[in-house]
């Protein structure tokens, strides 16, 4: 079979605001994966939720190993395509936002570039907020009001929310607004004054019985060529069985640290049909907020052993010529039970947003970028934006698990 790139450019405000922050892309990245490395003094994340839970609500209970049963129903919400990662539309106190949406964090804020403007139904609790994120940081307030997921006309309404507005950030540009952090609850340990943990806006939808099961389904597509935004979909609270191919892989939340503390999961990589060894089977973590795959230092150098690449300064990513890009064979990302194949094109930037990285326009750049350390520290991989554009995830705290699943995305020649 051919391997046909589409030169793709979505037609986005984000892009031409936001283009000195994407050439600063693999050092961004490799900040927010070492402070994911980080030690911290919280309890398992997913994990600790459902066993402290699930002694007092069964409904809670699940089997949380192999396939398993996907819940059935929840609410969609159109989410959209900012070039290296997602946002979603939320009205808080009255005025509308655009909030990345984080997998690897848990505390939902705004003001990063738009000035808030609370409603009656916002309260300042008068508590400082402070959150890291590697690549970016802010500082605040928190408040308590109405949050309304997706915009004023999506249905899913939290009264009483807590939420942070920023006062100060730094690396939030191109309209984004602030963050939408759905990661497991424990992750806002220590960030508000005086607060053990605030709960998320899943826990909320989940105990004021708007879902009835705490897990979110996310559906992304690769970069388009007609410039459309709202290629996107998340669901609270089930999965959507019309964006996937095949079944959901569920796998539990590895018990590994610190990949346990986030939505952390057990995979081994291998390259081509010959089964080359990338990366061993190991914990590491799925990741909204990171754009490229992050993998350890001696995995990335296998990939690059496999694939022939060279460093490129210019971008910080690997280059390949035509040559090496049409030998290119599928990455396979053994998790659970389940071979997930990462074809050629999904391994590749795509060649129509090269300048943005100050890249050469018909260089072939990959998606892949080394976490700085060898294996074996607990957290050895993230699949990024990049890889949750070719497959479907799931994040279950009501069963403790991670799910994934084939998509017509995942064999889609785009790039």
């Amino acid at each position: 079979m051919s391997r046909v790139i589409v030169n793709s450019i979505p037609i986005a405000p984000q892009l031409a605001a936001d283009v000195e922050n994407l050439r600063d892309l693999v050092q961004k990245d490799l900040q927010r994966a070492r402070k994911h490395l980080s030690p911290q003094t919280i309890p398992h994340g997913p994990r600790a939720i459902h066993e402290a839970r699930s002694k007092g609500d069964q409904r809670h209970h699940v089997d949380g190993s192999g396939s398993g049963s996907a819940p059935a129903s929840g609410k969609a919400i159109t989410v959209n395509d900012a070039t290296v990662t997602y946002m979603m539309p939320c009205t808080i106190g009255g005025s509308e936002y655009s909030l990345l949406i984080d997998t690897g964090s848990s505390n939902t804020w705004c003001g990063a570039n738009k000035k808030f403007e609370p409603d009656s139904s916002c309260e300042s609790t008068r508590k400082s907020v402070n959150v890291s994120y590697g690549s970016g940081s802010f500082t605040g307030t928190e408040y308590t009001g109405t949050v309304i997921l997706g915009g004023k006309d999506s249905g899913m309404k939290l009264e009483k929310q807590s939420f942070a507005v920023a006062t100060k950030s730094q690396g939030f540009g191109g309209g984004m607004d602030g963050i939408l952090g759905i990661g497991p609850v424990d992750l806002t340990s220590t960030t508000v004054n005086g607060m053990s943990s605030i709960p998320t806006v899943t826990d909320n939808l989940y105990e004021e019985g708007l879902i009835k099961t705490e897990c979110i389904s996310i559906s992304y597509s690769p970069t388009q060529s007609n410039g459309t935004m709202a290629n996107g979909e998340l669901i609270f609270g089930g999965v959507d069985q019309s964006k996937i191919t095949g079944d959901v892989t569920y796998v539990p939340i590895t018990t590994t640290s610190p990949a346990s503390k986030y939505w952390g999961i057990e995979q081994e990589i291998t390259y081509g049909s010959s089964k080359k060894m990338i990366l061993s089977q190991t914990a590491g973590i799925v990741d909204t907020g990171t754009t490229l795959i992050m993998i350890s230092e001696d995995a990335f150098q296998a990939y690059q052993e496999a694939t022939g690449a060279t460093m490129d300064q210019t971008t910080g990513l690997l280059k390949l010529t035509s040559e090496q890009f049409n030998n290119l064979k599928s990455l396979n990302f053994k998790i659970g039970d389940t071979i997930f194949e990462l074809t050629p094109n999904a391994q590749i930037w795509p060649r129509a947003l090269n300048s943005v990285l100050n890249g050469d326009i018909d260089s072939i750049y990959t998606v892949f970028a080394s976490m700085g350390q060898l294996s074996g520290v607990g957290l050895d991989f993230i699949n990024g934006f990049s890889w949750l554009q070719r497959f479907y995830s799931v994040y279950d705290t009501s069963n403790q698990r991670v799910g994934i699943a084939n998509t017509p995305n995942t064999n889609a020649e785009t790039n």
